[in-house]
């Protein structure tokens, strides 16, 4: 797929300065940045579904009671 993105001179500056800096083209950093931010949203929207889930039952267990449980001691 190919994307098309308009940036001003400041950013397009700024983009080919840090893709340099880092050794990357443009497409590397953009594509990078990318995913790191939907990496970051996937991971914050599973933490607010744990700590609602552990809000809901706080019980928790010790690594002993786990392995115990488990069979692993």
């Amino acid at each position: 797929m190919i994307i098309s993105v308009r940036l001003s001179e400041a950013d397009t500056k700024l983009f080919k300065s840090y893709a340099k800096m880092n050794g990357m083209t443009i497409s590397e950093l953009v594509r990078s940045s990318v995913i790191e931010r939907i990496e970051d949203e996937y991971d914050l929207n599973i933490y607010k579904k744990a700590i609602a889930e552990f809000n809901a039952d706080p019980a928790t267990h010790s690594l002993d009671e786990v392995e115990r449980e488990l069979g692993l001691k």
